[in-house]
């Protein structure tokens, strides 16, 4: 009971708490607020409200290795998931599989789920939950079942002029009108477009040296592990700065 706790207390955000609007700009990871208690590490990145989103943070959770089961969890907010070291180990109802660095978990509102480190060594993922604007009149039975995981291990590479591409997911979900997801390599002083707009917001999450972003016309700087938001409409556009290729994950939600 006392894990249950504490991972509800990381895990389940009070929404109408927040107030502020999310800028768009790079987020540290090593500058986040951290908070450990029992093993547990959780990191702060960014938190509040977007023009589609009145709930919407970014986390990063690390548990320690072998920790006992804990019972499953259900919530009305969407959750996605991203392995950033470690093994992870994902209960969708029945299905169990144990996911590494790179695989990606969506979780639909409703849907039963257990996150676990059954290995020898901590696990450190990214978590981003997020709540619409425009909620629909949700019947969570009928939609149990629609959450999925994508292993890294089954996602083809697919190179091109400037890198290469790994296509995770397009579709629509209970909390986005589009969630587009893909991982780009870029080569070497290379822009990956010119500074352009969009109406879908967009995260981007450095997973392989360094980049920097222009956004709004201002270059900054990222890590691996920081978050790039980008709200709606905001000019932008990345370029690898760094010696060889950088990598980074690329989403657009509305």
């Amino acid at each position: 009971m006392k894990f249950l706790f504490l991972l509800s207390a990381l895990l389940v955000i009070n929404h109408t708490a927040f107030s502020q609007t999310i800028p768009s700009k790079v987020y540290s990871w090593e500058k986040a607020p951290v908070v450990k208690k029992d093993g547990v590490i959780d990191r702060t990145i960014l938190e509040g409200t977007t023009r589609d989103f009145n709930g919407f943070s970014v986390h990063g959770i690390t548990l320690p290795p072998n920790r006992a089961p804990q019972p499953a969890q259900t919530l009305d907010d969407e959750i996605l998931i991203i392995v950033k070291t470690g093994e992870l180990t994902v209960s969708l109802g029945s299905r169990i599989k144990t996911l590494g660095p790179g695989s990606v978990v969506l979780i639909m509102p409703g849907d039963a789920h257990r996150l676990e480190n059954k290995s020898a060594a901590p696990v450190t993922y990214h978590l981003m939950r997020y709540t619409s604007k425009e909620v629909p009149d949700l019947d969570l039975e009928q939609m149990k079942g629609q959450s999925f995981w994508v292993d890294w291990k089954d996602v083809a590479y697919q190179p091109n002029a400037k890198g290469g591409r790994r296509n995770i997911f397009d579709r629509a979900t209970v909390m986005c009108k589009r969630f587009e997801m893909h991982v780009t390599t870029l080569n070497e002083g290379l822009w990956s477009h010119p500074p352009h707009t969009h109406r879908a917001a967009e995260i981007l999450l450095l997973i392989e040296n360094t980049a920097q972003e222009s956004i709004d016309g201002v270059m900054q700087s990222a890590k691996v592990g920081d978050i790039i938001f980008l709200e709606s409409n905001v000019p932008h556009g990345i370029l690898n700065t760094t010696q060889g290729s950088c990598t980074y994950f690329a989403f657009q939600f509305e």
